[in-house]
């Protein structure tokens, strides 16, 4: 599976690395907040931390114009249509992310993957919640996004290879070095911490 368009649902600290991360590799990215105050915030993080990039000589102001043009802000989940992926950016509060997937779920195609930046839920289980474990799956960013290499991907139960294959290889398209974790309290890195 190809993926171009990205959605990620939350605007905070991780979700906003994120959707930057994602934007400068080349993709599409609908950024979806509930709270509309938090996108422009988001916006202005985003422009802030591309200048700097850009300041010192990793980024052109081209590639920055060009990388905001790939983006789109909304509070409705409904402007995830088409996504191939979408990456729930939320905080570590299990009711609320089975609260999004809950209204997401209606509004999303059958192949589209859904990817959790839980740093220590299980992923099975969230999986479990949706009802298509078998296309959920974690990857668990580092703070600051843009900066840190490293991402935990984790595998439910259910996860099928193609999903696992697909995020993967996604990964590596975002510049990052996938640490493939089971699905076990903390993942990798914070159990080692």
């Amino acid at each position: 599976m190809s993926i171009t368009k990205i959605g990620v649902i939350g605007a905070g600290l991780m979700g906003n690395g994120i959707t930057h991360t994602a934007l400068v590799s080349g993709f599409e990215v609908v950024l979806v907040d509930a709270f509309a105050a938090a996108l422009p915030k988001a916006l202005a993080t985003m422009t802030k931390n591309m200048d700097r990039q850009i300041s010192k000589g990793t980024l052109t102001e081209e590639a920055k114009t060009a990388a905001l043009g790939r983006l789109t802000t909304s509070t409705d989940y409904g402007a995830l249509a088409g996504a191939e992926l979408i990456i729930e950016a939320a905080p570590e509060n299990e009711e609320l992310k089975e609260k999004i997937y809950k209204s997401l779920l209606p509004l999303i195609g059958a192949n589209t993957i859904l990817a959790s930046n839980t740093s220590s839920l299980s992923i099975t289980r969230l999986g479990a919640i949706t009802g298509r474990a078998d296309k959920f799956i974690g990857m668990h960013f580092f703070n600051p996004v843009p900066m840190m290499k490293l991402v935990e991907i984790i595998r439910g139960i259910a996860t099928s290879d193609e999903t696992y294959a697909t995020i993967h290889a996604l990964a590596e398209k975002l510049g990052k070095t996938v640490a493939t974790a089971e699905d076990s309290p903390g993942f990798i890195v914070n159990r080692v911490l």
